[in-house]
């Protein structure tokens, strides 16, 4: 066996010229062509505000209503679940439609 030196093991690419030629002949473009242009800057604002009233929307209305509903479905499914097993009584709900129904309706009553 040969012993091999660390800078054997590693195989570098050395850069040639024409790969820098390459990148050096793109067309350079200033930035002050984008941040001068009026429309580019009203579309900016006008994106930002639309994603400002999106996030409203999600923290205000949809988060709160979805943690109502599911924290009644869970409250519900944890006390029958503790009755059933603390006082053996069998808990059944006559209809799961109209049982849901009321608890959007619930949910959505204080909101």
């Amino acid at each position: 066996m040969s012993a091999r030196s660390l800078s054997d093991s590693f195989a570098m690419a050395e850069e040639s010229p024409s790969d820098n030629d390459e990148i050096d002949s793109l067309p350079s473009t200033s930035t002050e062509s984008f941040v001068s242009d009026d429309d580019d800057y009203d579309a900016q604002k006008e994106w930002e505000h639309s994603l400002e009233q999106l996030q409203l929307l999600l923290t205000m209305i949809l988060v709160p209503f979805a943690g109502k509903y599911f924290g009644r479905k869970f409250a519900y499914w944890s006390w029958t679940r503790y009755m059933e097993w603390m006082h053996d009584v069998e808990i059944n709900w006559t209809s799961k439609k109209t049982f849901k129904a009321a608890g959007a309706a619930e949910a959505a009553a204080t909101l």
